[in-house]
């Protein structure tokens, strides 16, 4: 494989050539990191969802708040920091990148979408939403967030389906016209 003139600045180990159409594949620790993120994200987000669902007491002045709400909603704030970070990261190597080789654009702009509509609403949750409207934004919030990882599977699934379809179409030869 002849080496590139231009070596994508994007990696850890310059030493290695890329090819250029796999340039918007990411670092097996970047893959690591969201991952962990997003999974960590999720099932805090899952603890608060039971612990304000289910684990909730009627006691003798009106219902308990559960200790594992409050401690949940706290983690899941914490790790918004580096969520974004990491995801915002993703929008030169690897968005743009895909999205210019005609790479798995619907559900890569699902995930940008999804992403998006949660930043959105937990920043209503936080900053806007009153007393009346919190139950209506919750759900808007957590019902998308349950269904970001299922989301990120198909979109990894269809990209590695695109990349095994785009490898097989270049191997075979043209039918005749």
């Amino acid at each position: 494989m002849p080496i590139p003139k231009h070596r994508p600045r994007h990696t850890l180990h310059p030493h290695q050539a890329v090819s250029p159409r796999l340039q918007f594949k990411l670092e097996r620790w970047h893959k690591r990191s969201i991952y962990l993120l997003i999974g960590a994200l999720f099932f805090s987000g899952l603890a608060w969802i039971i612990a304000r669902f289910t684990l909730r007491a009627v006691r003798e002045f009106g219902e308990t708040i559960h200790p594992l709400e409050h401690w949940s909603m706290q983690l899941h704030g914490a790790l918004i920091v580096p969520s974004a970070f990491l995801i915002g990261s993703l929008l030169f190597q690897h968005m743009r990148r895909a999205h210019h080789a005609g790479r798995n654009r619907k559900s890569g702009w699902t995930m940008v979408m999804s992403l998006a509509w949660l930043a959105l609403t937990g920043y209503g949750l936080y900053y806007f939403a009153s007393e009346t409207a919190r139950p209506w934004w919750s759900a808007a919030h957590w019902i998308v967030g349950c269904a970001l990882p299922a989301l990120l599977l198909l979109h990894i699934y269809l990209g590695r389906l695109s990349v095994r379809l785009g490898r097989a179409s270049s191997t075979m030869p043209l039918p005749p016209a």
